[in-house]
Order: C-alpha cells, then sequence, then structure tokens
C-alpha cells in the first residue's frame, strides 16, 4: 500500500477559510497602526528639524529659518512642500546662494495633509520664535483620530500633542482637540 503525501482539497479549503478569516479582522487594524506609525514618524522628523534649527540659531548666534520650499530656495506657504532650515543673514527669508542650506527633510507622504497657522519659522540668536506656530499634520481622510501636531512657543519651545482625556483624539498644546 502507498501513503498519503499531501492534503486532500477539503483539508486545503477549510484552512484557506481559517486563514481568510483572521485576515477579514484582522487587516483592518493593521492599516490603522501603520497610518498612524507614518504620521507619527513625519511628526517626529519635523520636530527634529526644528528643534536642529532653534539649537543651530543659539549655537551660531544668528537668525534661523525653517519653512517649506518646493526648489530649496524660496520659501513657500505649502508645508507638505520639503522642508529646509538655513542661515538667514539678510533677513529675507529667501536663500541666497551665499546662505548655507544646514538642512532639509522630504515632502510630506501623499497620504498625508500638513498645514501650519504661519509660513515661516524664524528663531532669534536666543532661540526665540518670531511668532507662536502650531503644525497639524492629518491623514488624507481627515479622521481626528490619526491628526498630530506640533507647538512652537515664543519661547522656541516645541511640544506635540498628547491624548491627555484618552479618547482617542489628540489635544494640542491649549487643551483643545485636533480636527482635520
Amino acid at each position: 500500500m502507498k501513503q498519503q503525501k499531501g492534503v486532500t482539497l477539503v483539508e486545503l479549503m477549510v484552512s484557506v477559510s481559517i486563514v481568510a478569516i483572521i485576515l477579514a479582522f484582522v487587516g483592518p487594524s493593521i492599516q490603522s497602526i501603520l497610518i498612524k506609525n507614518r504620521i507619527i514618524a513625519e511628526i517626529n522628523e519635523t520636530s527634529s528639524l526644528i528643534q536642529y534649527a532653534r539649537h543651530h540659531a543659539i549655537d551660531e548666534q544668528a537668525q534661523v529659518v525653517v519653512c517649506p520650499s518646493k526648489d530649496y530656495s524660496v520659501c513657500s506657504t505649502d508645508w507638505n512642500d520639503p522642508k529646509i532650515v538655513f542661515i538667514d543673514e539678510d533677513a529675507n527669508a529667501i536663500r541666497a546662494a551665499t546662505e548655507e542650506l544646514l538642512v532639509s527633510i522630504g515632502a510630506s507622504s501623499s497620504t498625508s495633509l500638513m498645514t501650519n497657522t504661519t509660513n515661516i519659522i524664524k528663531f532669534a540668536e536666543t532661540g526665540e520664535a518670531n511668532l507662536s506656530t502650531e503644525i497639524l499634520i492629518c491623514h488624507k481622510n481627515g479622521n481626528a483620530e490619526y491628526a498630530r501636531s506640533l507647538s512652537v512657543t515664543l519661547q522656541g519651545r516645541v511640544k506635540m500633542s498628547t491624548d491627555s482625556d484618552k479618547n482617542g483624539i489628540n489635544e494640542n498644546a491649549a487643551g483643545t482637540q485636533l480636527s482635520c
């Protein structure tokens, strides 16, 4: 007698059905985790860029600018563009050929929307910001549970949003729930 090697069609179909049922329940939560992680990574990268600019302004005793820029020279108003940091020697918020690009980060992902209450963040030699500002990043679907923000105070401090009341929606530095 020959020994059977393999599975029957019925056994294979039962196994495939079990896997399909498990994926149907787990799939949406994995997508949610991936969206949250992508947004958190972008807000962390932007926070690092802003903190670098502030520290560089203090270290070099110079005015340092953080702004979005399509061409890495002229500041734009769209915070989804790449972001640049440079010492603004002539205080015109345009990176001249003699003004070195200190650091830059890429554009926001195509699934994220980033907005800011100001177009340009300038740090003085003391580390103070020219204006207090809030950068908001949302998923393209507008769901508030994915929203994150960075607040930059006049003293130049950077604070990330938190979910202090544990309702699944973060609040900004003023305690207001974020909305997209």
